[in-house]
């Protein structure tokens, strides 16, 4: 426990500490605000940005951009790549597709994203989904052929069906596979959503950060950004919280919670 709240404790003082060295250094050397402004004027930005509900709106946006990305591009990724793996004729005519758009920058693809769905919400949401597909769907793959051999030839010597052996072995196996894709598709869909923005929006923390640029409120775009790191850890701990709940089976999990347990067994001590 106590191990716990001194790491936490050391974590902060070196923010605090980049914080105020960066601080020193802008008021040292002079530097313009907008080229480089202080941490002070960042969250007075970000102060005045929130008590102005400006930025909150904006928040409100790009969040439901996001979880409706990360959820469409999923269930595409899921399906896909159960059907890539279960089947080899279907990986055969489709993988070299898949890895052919994934390749395609997904910048370039966003203006025509716009110019097909419009500057609406739909257009963010396609963007995010499509960012988000590619790892959950290469991590489902590998999950569902990581079973072993000698399990599944088992599991046929007992006259079990294709989706039992699916069901009751193949995805369990894959399971921890398949949140760690889950944990980059989140990131990845709020990336997504922000590139979308970026080209065109009407609304959200991109258009916004977007706006900020060519009226060089730098202040402003440095709290934006700031913003979206935090949703990202946010977003990310919720998908580990989801795991650690769903995967209490997982070894990996039972080993984590294991040294946890002697870290507060050490601290007490």
């Amino acid at each position: 426990m106590m191990k716990g709240v001194r790491g936490f404790s050391l974590r902060l003082l070196l923010i605090v500490a980049t914080l105020l060295v960066w601080e020193g250094l802008v008021r040292a050397f002079s530097v313009q605000a907008f080229l480089l402004p202080a941490p002070s004027g960042i969250f007075v930005a970000l102060y005045r940005g929130i008590a102005s509900r400006l930025y909150l709106d904006h928040i409100g946006v790009t969040v439901a951009e996001t979880l409706m990305g990360f959820v469409l591009g999923s269930v595409l990724a899921f399906t896909l790549g159960i059907a890539v793996a279960l089947s080899r004729r279907i990986e055969y005519f489709l993988y070299p597709f898949i890895v052919m758009f994934q390749a395609m920058p997904k910048v370039a693809l966003a203006p025509l994203i716009i110019v097909w769905c419009g500057l609406g919400i739909t257009s963010k949401v396609v963007s995010a989904a499509l960012v988000a597909f590619f790892p959950l769907m290469v991590n489902t793959i590998v999950g569902l052929r990581s079973a072993e051999e000698d399990r599944i030839n088992l599991m046929r010597s007992l006259a079990a069906s294709r989706w039992q052996i699916f069901w009751m072995l193949q995805l369990p196996n894959a399971m921890p596979y398949i949140f760690a894709g889950l944990e980059i598709a989140m990131i990845f869909a709020l990336i997504g959503a922000i590139v979308g923005e970026f080209v065109g929006a009407q609304s959200g923390l991109g258009m916004l950060i977007q706006s900020m640029n060519f009226t060089m409120d730098v202040a402003g775009q440095f709290s934006v950004l700031l913003i979206l790191s935090a949703l990202g850890l946010l977003l990310n701990g919720i998908v580990s919280g989801v795991r650690r709940r769903v995967l209490f089976w997982d070894p990996s999990q039972k080993i984590d919670a294991a040294g946890n347990a002697a870290a507060g067994k050490g601290g007490m001590q």
